[in-house]
């Protein structure tokens, strides 16, 4: 407001009503596909560090 631009020029929305959204969107989509491939790399890590416990 003291710098007389709008919201959209704040944000850098760059004329795309829901750039913020679909970003968000787009990380979700990743620590979903992220947690579904190497989930099974990281229970097998853990494993092998409680044997050497």
């Amino acid at each position: 407001m003291l710098s007389g631009e709008n919201a959209e020029a704040f944000l850098g929305t760059q004329g795309y009503v829901w750039d913020t959204q679909s970003d968000m969107g787009l990380a979700l989509f990743g620590a979903i596909c992220s947690l579904l491939v190497l989930s099974r790399v990281h229970d097998k890590q853990l494993k092998n560090v409680k044997d050497y416990l």
